[in-house]
């Protein structure tokens, strides 16, 4: 992948989607669309990558992984393309790919096929396609003697043009000289007078140059989303893509509903996924743990043969041999030891909790480092914050807190 660059066009607002954010932030499996997306550039091995955008929200997500390039106004792909001009003049002699920020499921054999025919053919431009059963809305591919020739826009089809059922994923391979040249000779003589990158592919053919389209195998990597019932489909197809996928690694699922699990999430063969049960960020889970019923967690590492019933945890790690819940809240920065029972209702914020300790119901440890094998009876809290600041507690190995009792913060409860 040496000489490679990727344009990835993620201006707009998106206000069909009614989301605070911009709709590239719009989240599939409590990911943003554009964060995906970014990462199918990368593990195509495309290290050099250019965000178009047209929000502060936007260049805040990319911020220290990508560069950045500003669409002022919004007239169409080409204009976009057109608005990293800069970075494209500074790789002259490479390959530029362009992707859309809002479609998630562009792969990776994908973007390294259509790569493989743009430079074994020599074309100025590679698209990427595939067929559908319903194209409406998207540009349609039209081939002439087996080789595309044009792609037209939903708006700009005729009758016969619009049953076509290849249609243009709005990604495409291009020679970066060539496609600096093409970029000042788009015009906007079309229906909604805007820019489209689409029409380089008439400039490339007029000058008799080559134009290829290569036809990705899943035709998911042309969705993108428009409204909420789009990014309501895409987080169907993702939901049900996540399942198969751990199940062709030996993870168990007892049905499908409910569960949601993000495409970072790392599942050991042998866990057991319970219904209701939502996984996402940089979460692990270790063999033979069981998550859920109704389960969340976000960026925590499970160990082995824990059970994790009913609760929530975030930004934490829990040991092997645990039991979690129900009705459990782990909080940010919590290290929850190997063996550790924790019972209903109980909540656990940026705190250790030693090996073997258990905290079986109506607890709340705050700020805290808990020893081994300590038990806390029923009622038991840490009292972090005076109003003013937040202190630590201390609970060393083998100590038990009775019941009803306050751990009014600075103490140290001794061995």
């Amino acid at each position: 992948m040496e000489n490679t660059n990727c344009v990835i066009l993620a201006a707009g607002d998106g206000k069909r989607m009614f989301a605070r954010s911009s709709k590239v932030l719009c989240e599939v499996a409590y990911k943003p669309m554009l964060l995906w997306v970014v990462d199918t550039a990368r593990q195509s091995g495309i290290a050099d990558i250019c965000c178009v955008v047209s929000n502060p929200d936007v260049e805040s997500a990319v911020e220290g992984s990508c560069s950045v390039c500003w669409q002022r106004e919004r007239l169409g792909t080409g204009h976009a393309v057109r608005s990293a001009l800069g970075f494209l003049e500074a790789r002259r002699g490479q390959d530029t790919l362009v992707l859309l920020g809002d479609a998630p499921f562009m792969d990776r054999e994908a973007v390294l096929g259509s790569l493989e025919l743009h430079r074994q053919s020599g074309a100025c431009e590679t698209v990427i396609s595939a067929r559908v059963k319903d194209p409406t809305g998207y540009g349609r591919i039209v081939r002439r003697n087996g080789r595309m020739s044009a792609i037209v826009e939903e708006l700009d089809c005729d009758d016969a043009t619009r049953r076509i059922d290849e249609i243009n994923s709005g990604a495409a391979w291009f020679r970066t000289d060539q496609l600096i040249e093409a970029l000042g000779r788009i015009t906007n003589d079309n229906r909604k007078g805007e820019y489209y990158l689409t029409d380089t592919i008439g400039i490339f053919s007029r000058e008799g140059k080559r134009v290829e389209c290569f036809t990705a195998s899943s035709p998911d990597v042309v969705l993108g989303a428009n409204s909420p019932l789009h990014l309501l489909n895409l987080n169907d197809i993702a939901a049900e893509r996540a399942i198969l996928r751990h199940l062709e690694r030996g993870v168990h699922f007892v049905k499908r509903d409910g569960v949601v699990i993000g495409p970072d999430v790392e599942i050991a063969p042998g866990a057991t996924i319970l219904p209701g049960t939502v996984l996402y960020g940089s979460t692990r889970v270790g063999r033979g743990s069981v998550i859920g019923p109704n389960s969340l967690l976000c960026n925590v590492t499970v160990g082995e043969d824990t059970e994790f019933n009913s609760s929530q945890g975030f930004d934490s790690t829990i040991g092997s041999g645990a039991k979690i819940g129900p009705f459990v809240q782990i909080r940010p920065g919590s290290a929850i030891g190997d063996r550790v029972k924790i019972g209903d209702f109980v909540e656990i914020k940026n705190s250790s909790i030693g090996e073997g300790t258990s905290l079986a119901h109506l607890t709340y440890i705050g700020d805290s480092d808990v020893g081994r094998y300590c038990n806390f009876g029923c009622g038991v809290v840490v009292v972090n914050y005076d109003g003013e600041s937040k202190n630590r507690c201390t609970v060393e190995d083998y100590a038990f807190i009775g019941c009803n009792t306050n751990l009014v913060s600075p103490v140290r409860v001794g061995r």
